[in-house]
């Protein structure tokens, strides 16, 4: 006769080698690994001012950070093609017809920006890239330059050399606040930032801050 001994004490959850035990069961831990979830902090206003204010940067910038990723990932996609080119006429080549696309999807939608919304471009493209706009006219010149100085910086009046400073602009750190809640939510694309910081020490930061008079 087969005896089966009932066990009254469940073996605690535990992790051996490159399984994890649940209550017995061994389990590979590759087949459980998870993405990072940012735990985002609740927006606190201290009046409505305040509140309205954060809605129409949310507005502005949620409407501009589709062509800030496109440039960023256009702008990649030259950098590294230009690096497989040996001579001088296909780099050139190729540059203007990188300029030509990007002018194309960005032309019309720049035109319909104000200029608020034209410097939140500029600094999302630095955030997006770590280098300025400035940089970048000056660095792929001829089209590209015209196409900024004709179609933006003339009309908005707006600062190419502008940078995105979360750390010491609070307006800076309110769209990475945007740009992480709605990557949270999947209503935009994630795209790692390339200017290095911290957003929960800056969120410590910018929440002990008094808000300018």
């Amino acid at each position: 006769m087969l005896l089966i001994a009932q066990v009254s004490d469940v073996e605690q959850d535990t992790t051996v080698g490159k399984y994890l035990i649940i209550k017995g069961d061994s389990i590979p831990r590759t087949t459980i690994d998870l993405d990072a979830v940012m735990i985002l902090p609740r927006l606190k206003f201290e009046n409505r001012e305040e509140r309205i204010r954060y809605l129409i940067l949310r507005r502005k910038t949620l409407k501009v950070y589709p062509y800030a990723k496109m440039a960023a990932d256009r702008l990649d996609s030259l950098t590294k093609h230009l690096a497989t080119l040996t001579k001088n006429r296909e780099k050139k080549k190729y540059t203007r017809k990188i300029q030509k696309y990007i002018e194309g999807e960005f032309s019309d939608e720049l035109k319909k920006m104000s200029r608020t919304e034209g410097q939140i471009l500029v600094k999302l493209i630095h955030r997006q890239t770590g280098i300025t706009t400035f940089e970048l006219v000056k660095e792929l010149r001829n089209g590209w330059r015209a196409f900024w100085y004709n179609t933006t910086a003339s009309m908005f009046d707006i600062s190419l050399k502008r940078e995105f400073d979360p750390e010491n602009e609070k307006e800076d750190y309110l769209i990475e606040d945007i740009l992480q809640r709605n990557f949270q939510s999947g209503r935009l694309v994630r795209q790692k930032s390339a200017i290095p910081f911290d957003f929960y020490t800056l969120t410590e930061k910018w929440r002990n801050t008094p808000e300018k008079p």
